[in-house]
């Protein structure tokens, strides 16, 4: 983006000012058009930055960086990631799952957590829960309790390290 435009603007708004006060003020001017042109420079540099840091909020995880090169300001924007296109796959039915029984040492009670879902998940659960004549509720406990149920069938001893068939699991530093 090339400000000198603008700075060229404010040296003639100085100028016109200049010429209203005579000889001297013409003078004081022409000496003070150096200094100035720093600071409008500098100024609108920073009015750029605020600007593009409001837009990189709205933009998130996306951003939008001001760099100079040599005296002018330019823009680098770094876009999002794209969303990774959801591939349906013809499966088959799934066998209707019995309604989930309590977990050993489970005294009955029940406890809330909020959970968020991007919304094309959220859709796909709701029809889902529709499907099997299900609350959401329900549905999510039981695809919990039935995905807790598998990976404990596939997890390997030692507190969750090993090598599982599909790859490795435990923790990292």
């Amino acid at each position: 983006m090339d400000l000198t435009p603008y700075v060229d603007h404010l040296r003639q708004e100085l100028a016109v000012a200049a010429e209203a006060g005579g000889e001297e003020s013409r003078a004081l001017a022409e000496r003070l058009t150096a200094p100035l042109e720093s600071a409008t420079r500098l100024t609108l540099l920073e009015a750029l930055s605020a600007a593009m840091a409001e837009v990189t909020q709205d933009l998130a995880p996306g951003s939008v960086d001001v760099r100079l090169r040599g005296r002018e300001p330019e823009f680098v924007v770094t876009a999002p990631p794209a969303p990774e296109p959801y591939e349906e796959r013809e499966e088959p039915p799934a066998p209707v799952a019995p309604p989930v029984a309590p977990v050993d040492g489970e005294d009955g009670g029940t406890s809330r957590i909020n959970f968020r879902l991007p919304a094309h998940l959220k859709a796909r659960v709701e029809e889902a829960a529709g499907r099997e004549g299900l609350s959401v509720n329900a549905w999510l406990v039981r695809a919990v309790a039935t995905a807790m149920d598998t990976n404990a069938a596939t997890r390997s001893p030692g507190r969750g390290r090993g090598r599982t068939q599909q790859g490795f699991t435990g923790w990292v530093r």
